[in-house]
Order: C-alpha cells, then sequence, then structure tokens
C-alpha cells in the first residue's frame, strides 16, 4: 500500500474520504492491489496523505460497507478475495472455477457408506435402505476456503475414491465413469452459517452462506447423484440469464 499514489484535490466539493475511497476502490479494481493485500494502519496513511485519522477511517469503512475491504483482528485491513461469479449451467464447481483460473482444491473430510433414510431415497428414487455412497468436501479456490459440499449417490452409480476426489472434480469423475448426466434439479436459499460451518469455511459464527440443493439425472431419467451445497456469500455468487418466452 505505501507505494499506492492517492491524489487528492483539496479545492474540489467530492469529500476527501471519500476520494480517498474511490482511488483505493479504483486500484483494486485494476489489480494494482490485489486480493489479500494489506493497507497501512489509518495513522500511516493518514501521515502520509497529510489528513485526520477519521477522515481515512470513514474512507475504509465506506470501502468495508461496500465489501472491497475486510478488518481481520491480528492482521490488520485487507483487500477482500475477489468474488467467485458462477453461471447456473449442469456443470461442478470444480469444473467452472478451474474454467476461470481460479486454482481449486479440495479436502475430502469424509467418505462412507450410508442407507438411504427415507427422505433420500425418495430424493434418489431408490428403495429406503439402499447403500448411498456419502461424501463430504471443503473446496477451495484460489487457497481460501470457499464451499462445503455434501455429496449423496447410489454405490452403482461409479467407483469413486478420497484421492480421486480430492484431484479431480466429481462431475469430472462420473463422466470419465460412462455417467451421462442429463438434467438437474437445483434449489438456491440462504441462511446463517453453523458454528462447525463457520469454522471450516474460516468465517465468523452466522455469516451469510449461500445454499444450493441439486438432484441430477442421467440420460435415461435416473439420479445419478443428490448435492447439498454452502457457499460464502462474501466469496461467491451466482448468474442467471432470463430468456423471454
Amino acid at each position: 500500500m505505501s507505494n499506492l499514489e492517492i491524489d487528492l484535490d483539496r479545492s474540489s466539493p467530492v469529500p476527501l474520504y471519500f476520494q480517498v475511497a474511490e482511488q483505493i476502490s479504483e486500484a483494486i479494481r485494476r489489480g494494482d492491489l490485489p486480493p489479500g493485500s494489506r493497507l497501512d494502519n489509518e495513522i500511516l496513511l493518514a501521515d502520509r496523505l497529510g489528513l485526520s485519522r477519521p477522515t481515512i477511517r470513514q474512507a475504509i469503512q465506506y470501502l468495508v460497507d461496500k465489501g472491497l475491504l475486510v478488518r481481520k483482528r491480528g492482521v490488520g485491513t485487507q483487500v477482500v478475495h475477489g468474488q467467485v461469479k458462477r453461471s447456473v449451467e449442469l456443470t461442478s464447481l470444480y469444473d467452472d472455477l478451474r474454467r476461470a483460473g481460479q486454482e481449486p482444491g479440495t479436502r475430502v473430510l469424509s467418505i462412507d457408506t450410508v442407507a438411504a433414510d427415507d427422505g433420500m431415497a425418495a430424493v434418489l428414487g431408490l428403495p429406503a435402505g439402499t447403500e448411498l455412497l456419502r461424501v463430504e468436501r471443503l473446496r477451495y479456490a484460489g487457497g481460501e476456503p470457499l464451499a462445503l459440499l455434501h455429496n449423496w449417490l447410489p454405490l452403482s452409480t461409479a467407483p469413486l475414491s478420497a484421492s480421486a476426489l480430492e484431484e479431480r472434480g466429481l462431475y469430472e469423475l462420473l463422466r470419465a465413469a460412462g455417467v451421462r448426466m442429463r438434467v438437474a434439479n437445483q434449489r438456491i436459499g440462504a441462511r446463517a452459517a453453523t458454528p462447525a460451518e463457520a469454522r471450516l469455511l474460516d468465517e465468523r459464527r452466522g455469516a451469510p452462506l449461500l445454499t444450493m440443493v441439486r438432484t441430477t439425472y442421467d440420460d435415461q431419467g435416473r439420479a445419478v447423484e443428490h448435492g447439498s451445497h454452502v457457499y460464502r456469500a462474501s466469496h461467491y455468487s451466482l448468474e442467471v440469464t432470463l430468456i423471454e418466452r
């Protein structure tokens, strides 16, 4: 931040705090201040620009409110991670992150076999008690946790291992096993993070999360997987193109 040039026009009717905020915002947009960059503390910044601390504090708070900066205890003020924008298509998060150059990473938290309860059996169109593969994963983008993913699949769908799931996306593995995914029902919502989710996603307790529940079907109409995922709302958004019919 120390080499960032901020030019102030003290004769302008535009408030000085807003001039500072706009120039920092523009530096973030240009990439001069990449995600994770730390700003000088308020005292240093005020001294360097010849401004009062309240003016600098107001500029920084304006950018925090806009979601461009975040204050972290023990670290200082940082540029937030760029938000992942994802089109709503029948693709996996891993595929979309890789396509966007976001360096996807995965940590498999658990992978086990469970008996389908009545609810999951109904969702997947299977008899209650059918054995399912249950997978819980933490997905990273650019080294930061982004989403907590839970999936259930019929055991007959495809052979999956923790090591394979840490190297490749679920849909890529299913396609490689010959599964022809054709259509999915999807529901998007939002809720507050539980303490466990907040800990895994490096968020504060009660932080807003986007939720996505999806059931995917093959070209024969059979359910091949059901997913229930949560995403950090501060880092992630979904984009939908609407077409008039």
